[in-house]
């Protein structure tokens, strides 16, 4: 997720209580490959394309994704988290937990909820 513009799709998830079931649910309906992601003690799972190219992620509602609504949810990269989570407040939107850190780069990314309920991740 390196290089990206403002405004740019980075990934979808969907966190559930049984991802283990809901990623073979979209293995047969999709064709999309399971490949186990290890989070310690289970695994969350990367859903791979016939090309071995990753489209999405299906991961347990467990730890800090406990949280998480049961829907796909799109990662956006934005210019700027703190201007744009100010925004989301000023606009009639709600800031959903914490803002956290992704991966070893030191990106930062929090969930917010529209005016008319809908959820989406920002990451900056």
């Amino acid at each position: 997720m390196e290089n990206n513009q403002p405004g740019q799709i980075l990934w979808h998830d969907l966190t559930v209580p049984d991802a283990t079931a809901v990623s073979a649910f979209y293995h047969k309906v999709l064709g999309w490959d399971i490949v186990p992601l290890s989070m310690g003690d289970y695994n969350d799972y990367c859903m791979n394309d016939a090309g071995g190219n990753t489209q999405a992620g299906i991961c347990h509602a467990r730890g800090g994704n406990a949280y998480l609504p049961p829907q796909w949810i799109m990662y956006v990269s934005v210019a700027n988290l703190d201007k744009s989570l100010e925004e989301c407040i000023s606009s009639g939107g709600k800031i959903i937990g914490e803002k956290r850190k992704m991966g070893n780069d030191g990106k930062l990314y929090c969930l917010v909820q529209d005016p008319a309920g809908a959820y989406v991740m920002l990451c900056g």
